[in-house]
C-alpha cells in the first residue's frame, strides 16, 4: 500500500505537470486544490527537490516547476524516491536488497520466489508509465 506521503507527491507532481507552460506552481495552490496539509506538501516538495525532479523559485511568480519532461520521469523512480523500495520484501528489491535475516536459502523460499513475481509485474507496469501518463487520465 503506498503511504500518504507517496500518494500526495504523487498528485502534486501530477497537478504542476498538468499547469500551462510548467510555470512556477505555489505550494498553497497546490495544497488547496488536491486537498493536502501545507506543511506536509512542503516537505514531500522539498524532497523531490532535493532529489532533482524539481525546481524552486523565491518570490513573486515563484513556486516549485519541474525540472525535466513529465514524460521522461518514470513512476517508478517517484516511487523510490517517495517511498523507498518497490518490492516487498527485501529479498527481492533491484536497488535495496538484504538478505532475510531469517532465510537460510532463498533459492528454497516459496515467498521468495512468490514476492519476485509480484515485484517483477508491479515493475512492467510502473517502469512504463510517466507522469505524463497520470495527466492524461
Amino acid at each position: 500500500m503506498l503511504s500518504k506521503k507517496t500518494k500526495y507527491g504523487l498528485k502534486a507532481l501530477t497537478y504542476i505537470a498538468r499547469k500551462d507552460n510548467n510555470l512556477p506552481v505555489l505550494i498553497s495552490e497546490i495544497a488547496t486544490e488536491e486537498k493536502i496539509s501545507k506543511k506536509f506538501l512542503e516537505a514531500i516538495l522539498l524532497q523531490l527537490k532535493n532529489n532533482g525532479l524539481l525546481g524552486s523559485k523565491k518570490g513573486k511568480g515563484g513556486g516549485y516547476y519541474l525540472i525535466k519532461s513529465p514524460s521522461e520521469i518514470k513512476v517508478a523512480s517517484l516511487i523510490r524516491i517517495l517511498e523507498g523500495p518497490i518490492a516487498m520484501l527485501p529479498c527481492v528489491s533491484l536497488n535495496f536488497y538484504e538478505k532475510c535475516d531469517d532465510c537460510v536459502d532463498e533459492t528454497k523460499c516459496g515467498l521468495h520466489h512468490l514476492m519476485l513475481e509480484v515485484r517483477d509485474n508491479m515493475l512492467a507496469v510502473l517502469d512504463n508509465k510517466t507522469l505524463e501518463d497520470l495527466t492524461t487520465l
